[in-house]
């Protein structure tokens, strides 16, 4: 009897102890999957179950974050969906470390994107140890000069790739851009693993640091270590993107080298050209709450710019480099004819109504002077307008509202939407439409990112025209970029005549952004017909431009440059390399006419590529610069086709084709 009793003790406390363990285990996996997915070994074991359960379309994990920070999660599964207030297409999986200072990420990216090649230039949201910023924005330096820093990546969970889980998911992708700041994009990516964890933090004019990443294939994650558990979103050269209140900041120092190959899905120029020439889409075509006169306008010059008459002879314009000479100039004819813009007195300087007018992004500064200066397209009843200018200097903007070392849109972003808010309030003109006969002048590289939202259908006139960052052909119109540092822009204008050109192609300035140093690398000090360089002197400059047949415009952190506007001033044909890159007025200017479109992937070729032009083919790329020169200079007053005049018509064009019959 004893030793039955005792028997039965032993067993029941065998029960106990694996019930014991059945518990801690179960404890351990519940842990696993609700505060740690994939950041340990026994998540990683389970990292084929989970892409299982993600594909499972009848259960899901409804995320939803607003830009108040909220967070609701609804059930619990793998199949992601994420719904931000005011822009639908993100989606992530939001998650949230047991450390309290140290918040991470995992995202999931769809399975058949591509990793974007910027990434040498842009690096993730900037800390040191104590998770104190230390990247101030430099104010004084010109773009060229600012290097990002690169952040440290010790506390960065390693990770094992996910199989595709959904064909339909899309992220929305941010970018560390020249300034330290970040820009979204709506790319497709694949996920790069960090294999490296020691990156340290340099000072701001020091190169940016290289990161060892290894390519997970494309059905992969991306890590993030977020300095806020909000929802997250990915990067397709980075790292994470974070929003709170309708901010992004970028978190995690992914870093593509320059040899890397380009991004994919690269649309050239002849089919942006067919892209911008075919019917807008509906999706453009607005229509207003209630009519207009104003709108009855627009549909009477949509009519007649279709149905123009051919021209035979116009002698201030060169048909070839042209899409269509007769609709621009009955376009152009009908604009200095009826087009009336009202220009709201609202905003406190300096961001509204007071721009700089000399530097890098000084046509934004130039136009808003010379729309102010024109009484002939101005009107002061908005009744009779036919567009509504916002007058703001995004460069002041990041100046003066951008909180150094936040590498944060936040305030940015809510100055724009108060201002918004106000003209929503005060007048009906912007609800008549959504904001879709409103348009904005902004050449700083963060200009994109910080009316994405608030300003979303209003026609956008940008220099950063990026077809992979939101730039809408037909919507948007893309901005030259002009580095003015005179009160008179057109002087020093023209160059040798083509026999007396006697190099091939030329390029100087800063290594920033992936392309340059990859042109270097090819070329510098390569072949004595190639002037590829560095830096170099103002004056040496302008006369290696003016002594080339073929000048160099290579992107830097963003797609556009000065140069190309620089090489048509000095009649040196622009070879443009950025992909991607939406060329001013290409709603009306034929640029294969006077311009030549190199892939980045090509840059190797690139000596071959020139010299396969025939020299008659060459002798017509020069005249025709010479014939467009008149479309890309400023002058102190407004003159027919110049600068001025050419954007206001891409913003009035755009204008017009938006309007339903």
């Amino acid at each position: 009897m004893g030793s039955e009793f005792h028997l039965f003790l032993c067993r029941a406390e065998t029960r106990r102890v694996l019930w014991l363990m059945g518990s801690v285990f179960a404890f351990v996996i519940l842990v696993q999957y609700l505060e740690l997915p994939y950041g340990t070994l026994i998540g990683s074991l389970f990292s084929g179950l989970n892409s299982n359960r993600m594909n499972n379309n009848n259960t899901h994990l409804n995320v939803t974050a607003g830009f108040d920070g909220k967070i609701k999660i609804n059930d619990y599964n793998f199949s992601i969906e994420s719904k931000t207030s005011g822009n639908p297409e993100n989606t992530a999986l939001v998650q949230q470390s047991t450390q309290p200072n140290d918040r991470s990420g995992v995202e999931l990216l769809k399975s058949n994107g591509t990793l974007a090649p910027d990434t040498a230039k842009k690096v993730g949201y900037i800390f040191n140890g104590n998770n104190e910023n230390v990247a101030p924005m430099l104010e004084d330096q010109r773009k060229d000069d600012i290097v990002p820093l690169a952040w440290n990546v010790a506390s960065l969970p390693m990770i094992s790739p996910l199989r595709q889980f959904n064909d339909n998911l899309t992220t929305r992708v941010s970018s560390h851009n020249r300034h330290g700041a970040t820009t979204t994009r709506n790319d497709e990516v694949a996920g790069l693993v960090p294999l490296n964890s020691n990156a340290a933090l340099r000072p701001m004019n020091s190169p940016a640091p290289s990161v060892s990443l290894r390519h997970v294939g494309d059905n992969s994650t991306a890590v993030a270590s977020s300095h806020n558990p909000y929802s997250v979103t990915t990067t397709p050269n980075e790292a994470t993107r974070v929003s709170r209140n309708g901010s992004t900041m970028t978190n995690s120092p992914v870093v593509k080298e320059a040899t890397d190959r380009p991004e994919k899905g690269v649309v050239s120029i002849s089919e942006m050209t067919k892209m911008m020439l075919r019917s807008h889409p509906s999706s453009l075509l607005t229509k207003p709450m209630w009519s207009s006169a104003s709108d009855e306008g627009l549909r009477s010059a949509k009519s007649q710019i279709e149905n123009a008459a051919n021209i035979i002879v116009d002698p201030g314009l060169h048909a070839p480099v042209y899409h269509n000479v007769s609709k621009f100039k009955r376009s152009y004819e009908l604009m200095e004819r009826n087009l009336k813009v009202y220009i709201y007195r609202e905003g406190k300087r300096p961001v509204f109504h007071q721009p700089r007018l000399k530097g890098i992004y000084a046509s934004e500064g130039w136009f808003m002077k010379q729309l102010k200066a024109s009484q002939h397209f101005l009107t002061n009843d908005p009744n009779k307008a036919h567009l509504f200018y916002l007058p703001f200097s995004s460069q002041i903007l990041g100046e003066v509202v951008y909180v150094p070392g936040s590498h944060s849109f936040t305030n940015l972003k809510a100055y724009l939407k108060n201002y918004v808010d106000l003209i929503k309030g005060r007048y009906p003109f912007w609800n008549r439409t959504q904001g879709a006969d409103h348009f904005l002048v902004a050449c700083h590289d963060w200009a994109p990112e910080e009316t994405r939202h608030e300003m979303a259908n209003c026609i956008k006139s940008f220099c950063n025209a990026d077809l992979k960052e939101g730039f809408k052909l037909g919507k948007d119109a893309s901005l030259p970029e002009t580095n003015i540092g005179s009160a008179d822009p057109s002087r020093s204008l023209g160059g040798k005549r083509p026999s007396q050109r006697e190099f091939l192609a030329f390029f100087a300035g800063s290594m920033h952004g992936y392309v340059r140093p990859i042109l270097l690398k090819y070329w510098q000090n390569k072949d004595p017909n190639m002037k590829i360089f560095g830096q170099m002197r103002k004056t040496d400059y302008i006369q290696h431009m003016k002594s080339s047949r073929y000048c160099i415009c290579a992107r830097g952190y963003e797609v556009n440059s000065p140069r190309v506007v620089e090489a048509i001033s000095y009649e040196c044909v622009p070879v443009i390399i950025s992909d991607n890159f939406v060329p001013p007025f290409l709603e009306t200017l034929n640029w294969e006419s006077f311009a030549v479109f190199v892939q980045e992937k090509d840059i190797p070729n690139l000596k071959s590529i020139l010299e396969s032009i025939p020299l008659r083919r060459y002798l017509k790329l020069y005249n025709n610069v010479k014939k467009v020169q008149q479309h890309f200079l400023w002058h102190s007053e407004p003159v027919k086709y110049d600068i001025f005049h050419m954007i206001l018509h891409s913003i009035w064009y755009n204008r017009v084709f938006q309007i339903a019959y």
